[in-house]
């Protein structure tokens, strides 16, 4: 089943996040990814880059695009190969590519899609564009065999991050759910640590960590890190 899926990383641009946002002096250039997931099923697109959202943004994040079907391509795939398109969350820099594929369905949280219809959240045109088909969730789903939506609020509260069976191991793909693979690293330490009878205080770590910790995850994708987080080899 979803044991054979194939999971391939997409480079759609970067941008520039200010320094008002990354919490230092510098500003920070941060990746735009997305991914690739071939299973016996068909093709699933996870993210699909940054679209344009007004003039005001583009001045702020400064942004360079890969185009979406150049980045298919290098990897041997097409727009009409994909059959299912899976957003993290709606912001512009997660679904730019979806007005490209019309008649694609596009699962989401349902909190998530009322959030972004209610205006002032995203760009409107790269939700509710000709032809867009959305299929709304309301927690967790097995949308293939092998291959589960998680909700893993947070970053927003309709976050949603992709959890795939593989032969090495069970793949997540997180998203945005954390910024860089060492925020997640310790998170799961965190976690570790309060199992364990560590005595308080510890750090709290996000409640849905549990459940991604079902799924005995080897490998952990970001949408804004190139990283990937691995469990050490010895741990259970």
């Amino acid at each position: 089943m979803g044991q054979h899926a194939e999971i391939l990383r997409l480079d759609l641009g970067y941008f520039v996040r200010p320094a008002s946002e990354t919490g230092g002096p510098q500003p920070r250039v941060e990746p735009v990814l997305a991914y690739l997931v071939r299973h016996e099923r068909g093709t699933l697109l996870f993210d699909t880059g940054i679209g344009d959202a007004g003039p005001e943004t583009e001045a702020h994040y400064r942004p360079r695009r890969r185009d979406l079907r150049k980045a298919l391509a290098a990897v041997g795939a097409g727009l009409s190969d994909i059959a299912l398109v899976v957003n993290c969350h709606l912001h512009f820099d997660h679904c730019g590519g979806n007005p490209l594929m019309p008649g694609i369905p596009v699962l989401v949280q349902a909190v998530e899609l009322a959030t972004a219809r209610r205006g002032g959240y995203t760009a409107d045109e790269l939700v509710d564009f000709p032809g867009a088909v959305h299929e709304e969730l309301d927690g967790e789903a097995e949308v293939w065999p092998g291959v589960w939506v998680v909700p893993t609020p947070g970053h927003t509260d309709g976050h949603q991050s992709l959890v795939v069976s593989r032969p090495d191991g069970t793949a997540v793909l997180a998203g945005q759910a954390y910024d860089f693979a060492s925020e997640f690293g310790a998170d799961h330490l965190a976690r570790r640590a309060a199992r364990d009878g560590v005595a308080q205080p510890l750090p709290a770590y996000r409640p849905w960590m549990d459940r991604l910790a079902d799924f005995d995850p080897r490998r952990v994708y970001f949408a804004h890190d190139c990283a990937v987080w691995e469990p050490a080899r010895d741990e259970s």
